[in-house]
C-alpha cells in the first residue's frame, strides 16, 4: 500500500459517481411484491403468513444465484488443476419494507434485525458440512456493485475458504505463534490509545482508520472482546454494533457526500470452533477511486488520504 503524500486529497476532492435518488419502476424487493421473489428462508414479522406482507425483514435465495444448494460437490482433478461442483448458498437479506429507506436513514432497531439475520442464517447454514464459509456483505450504489435500489445485504455460502481470508487467516496466525496474542486485540489496545486513527469507542467496540489503508477513508469495526466468530455474537453487543454501524456510516455520509460503499464482515470459518488467532470485524470501503493497471499488476494500492486525516474528518463531524 502507498499512501501518495505528494498528491493528497481532502473529502471534496474526489470524482464520485453519484448514488441516484430511489426510482419508481418495478421493484422485487417491496412490499406487496413477495411472491415475485423466490420463498423465504426467513423473515420477521409480527404477523401474517410466510411470502405475505406484514414482515419487517426478510431472507430469500438470489434469483440468479453464483452457487447453488443442489447436488454433490464432486471434487476432481484434470491435470494440473482441481475443479468442482459450483455448490453453495446465495441469499439476499432484503432489510425493510421501505423501498426509498437508505440504511443510514434506518433506526438502530431495524439495523439490529439485519445483523440477528446475518447471524440466524450462518447459524442454519453451517450445519450443512459441505460449507466451510460464508461471506457477509453490503453494496451501496451502482458504483459498489448494486443492482437493485432496495436496501439489501448479501450472504453467500462457499464450500472452500476465499483465498483473501486464508491469507488474512494465515498471517495472524503467524503473527500469533510469535507474539501469544492477537493482533487484532494488539491493534485495538494501539488505536484506543494513540487516538490518532481512532474514529469512535465504546464499551463494545472501536471504530479506526487502519494504519495501512488500500481505499481513502476505509474504516474498520472491531469488537472489543475477542471472539474469531461473527456468529457467536450475543444481544448487547448486536444492540451496540447497531448503534456503531449508523453512528459510522452516517459519518461517511456526511464527510464524503453520500457515497457508494461496500461493508463486508470478515468472519472465521464456520466449520472451525473458536481461535485465539482471529478476531471478527467490519471492515467498510467507500468507492472513491479505481484500480487501474498498477494496482492489478503490483497488488499495491496508492491511497490519496492518509489514516490519520480520515479519523481526525470523521471525527469532526458533529455527530454522535
Amino acid at each position: 500500500m502507498i499512501i501518495a503524500t505528494d498528491r493528497p486529497k481532502r473529502p471534496t476532492d474526489f470524482t464520485r459517481q453519484p448514488v441516484a435518488p430511489p426510482s419508481s419502476r418495478f421493484c422485487p424487493f417491496c412490499y406487496g411484491n413477495e411472491k415475485k421473489s423466490p420463498p423465504e428462508v426467513l423473515a420477521y414479522r409480527p404477523g401474517g403468513q410466510p411470502n405475505d406482507s406484514g414482515w419487517l425483514l426478510r431472507v430469500v435465495p438470489n434469483k440468479f444465484p453464483v452457487l447453488q444448494v443442489e447436488g454433490d460437490l464432486n471434487r476432481q482433478g484434470e491435470g494440473l488443476f482441481d475443479k468442482m461442483n459450483g455448490i453453495g448458498a446465495h441469499e439476499v437479506i432484503i432489510e425493510s419494507p421501505d423501498h426509498a429507506l437508505a440504511f443510514t436513514d434506518m433506526s438502530e432497531q431495524q439495523i439490529e434485525k439485519v445483523f440477528w439475520a446475518c447471524r440466524d442464517r450462518v447459524l442454519d447454514l453451517k450445519r450443512d458440512r459441505r460449507l466451510v464459509y460464508i461471506a457477509l456483505f453490503k453494496n451501496f450504489g451502482d458504483a459498489a456493485g448494486a443492482s437493485i435500489e432496495h436496501s439489501h445485504s448479501q450472504l453467500v455460502a462457499l464450500p472452500i475458504i476465499p483465498k483473501h481470508a486464508k491469507e488474512e487467516l494465515a498471517g495472524a496466525k503467524e503473527y500469533f505463534d510469535y507474539r501469544e496474542r492477537c493482533i487484532f486485540c494488539d491493534i485495538i489496545q494501539q488505536e484506543c490509545q494513540s487516538g490518532v486513527r481512532l474514529v469512535t469507542e465504546t464499551d463494545r467496540f472501536a471504530v479506526i482508520e487502519p494504519f495501512a489503508p488500500r481505499f481513502p477513508f476505509e474504516t474498520w469495526i472491531l469488537p472489543k472482546q475477542h471472539s474469531s466468530h461473527f456468529e457467536d455474537i450475543d444481544p448487547p453487543t448486536v444492540q451496540n454494533l447497531a448503534w456503531v454501524m449508523r453512528s459510522t456510516l452516517r459519518k461517511i455520509d456526511k464527510v464524503l457526500e453520500h457515497p457508494a460503499y461496500n461493508f463486508v464482515i470478515h468472519t472465521s470459518p464456520i466449520q472451525e470452533g473458536p481461535v485465539l488467532h482471529y478476531h471478527w470485524h467490519i471492515e467498510i470501503m467507500p468507492k472513491l477511486t479505481r484500480l487501474a493497471g498498477f494496482e492489478s499488476g503490483t497488488g499495491f494500492y496508492i491511497n490519496p488520504t492518509p489514516p490519520e486525516e480520515s479519523a481526525k474528518f470523521l471525527r469532526e463531524t458533529g455527530l454522535v
